[in-house]
């Protein structure tokens, strides 16, 4: 595993990079590779983004400067917050076994680059990029401003239990380039459409309860996209909502991808290990928030989940 300044030094001696970021992009992932491209470009480097097909209209403006011409042929490839090969999106598994350098803060990563930067105990991946690129040269306000999407994003805007001194500290130099960083958190944080308040009404008066409360199960059937003509930027970040309801502890998202195939999302206290209970069924992620995909109807893969939670949480009660 490298450290921050062997880091630095391998990407000093790439040239014409290709960046991907993972499947169903936040913007950890995308403000870390346009963050990494545009620290790459300062140094006289061709780099671009290669196109995610997932992006939502609140990542894409970010993504658009610097993605990837389809002529464009990669001599280094390097990833950012991917934390396996089974998160790439579809058009980047050409370069799975390609994989120069990895970067991420996921307790789960798998080191599959040629080279690897962890951080496991970073807020964000973000976080870890700061430390980078400041060794690379110093941070501009076009290097910073999706840095701060990036931190800001996966802390909830600094409201996640991972969030550290050091996570401010960040985002306190970021500030101080005069960044724009009240349009980043009124975008992410203070505005919903009306399909997502919808979504969320729905998807609140649908929830279940577990394990005396403690555990909630919200699910998004692609019935209720479809009822609300809800586009993916209207789900985002739907994971946030059940950790919000007084006594729960462990909330669970279903979110159907495509038919009986579900995308599990859990947001946990410290009773329950997310990263744990997800790597049972194959996802990974934090201590506090984790992932995983089932493929089986709504019962069973929300049966898995339980299961899976149960066999973390020592006292969980099936009454």
């Amino acid at each position: 595993m490298l450290t921050v300044s062997e880091t630095a030094a391998l990407l000093r001696t790439f040239d014409n990079v290709l960046i991907l970021t993972h499947v169903r992009p936040d913007g950890d992932t995308v403000g870390c590779a346009a963050a990494l491209c545009a620290g790459l470009r300062a140094l006289g480097r061709t780099a671009y983004l290669l196109p995610n097909p997932g992006l939502t209209d609140t990542t894409a403006p970010y993504f658009a400067p610097y993605a990837a011409p389809a002529d464009f042929a990669p001599e280094k490839v390097v990833s950012t917050d991917i934390a396996a090969l089974s998160l790439l999106p579809e058009n980047a598994e050409t370069y799975r076994d390609r994989v120069d350098l990895a970067i991420d803060h996921h307790p789960s990563f798998e080191g599959f680059g040629r080279a690897n930067l962890l951080r496991a105990e970073a807020a964000a991946c973000g976080e870890l990029l700061y430390d980078v690129l400041q060794e690379l040269g110093p941070i501009t306000p076009e290097i910073a401003l999706p840095l701060y999407v990036a931190v800001s994003t996966d802390t909830g805007c600094f409201a996640y239990a991972n969030t550290t001194a050091e996570t401010h500290r960040v985002a306190a130099a970021l500030m101080e380039m005069g960044i724009d960083c009240r349009t980043v958190n009124k975008v992410f944080f203070r505005t919903k459409t009306r399909k997502r308040m919808q979504l969320e009404g729905a998807m609140l008066s649908a929830c279940e309860f577990y394990d005396r409360d403690r555990v909630a199960v919200l699910s998004v059937p692609l019935a209720l996209m479809e009822k609300f003509q809800a586009a993916e930027s209207d789900a985002e970040d739907l994971s946030a909502l059940g950790g919000q309801i007084q006594g729960v502890d462990c909330a669970v998202t279903m979110r159907e991808l495509r038919p009986d195939v579900w995308k599990l999302s859990l947001r946990t206290g410290d009773r329950v290990n997310a990263t744990r209970a997800c790597g049972i069924l194959g996802g990974g992620g934090h201590a506090a928030a984790a992932g995983c995909t089932v493929e089986a109807p709504w019962a069973e893969a929300k049966r898995r989940i339980l299961d899976a939670v149960a066999q973390v949480a020592p006292d969980f009660s099936a009454d």
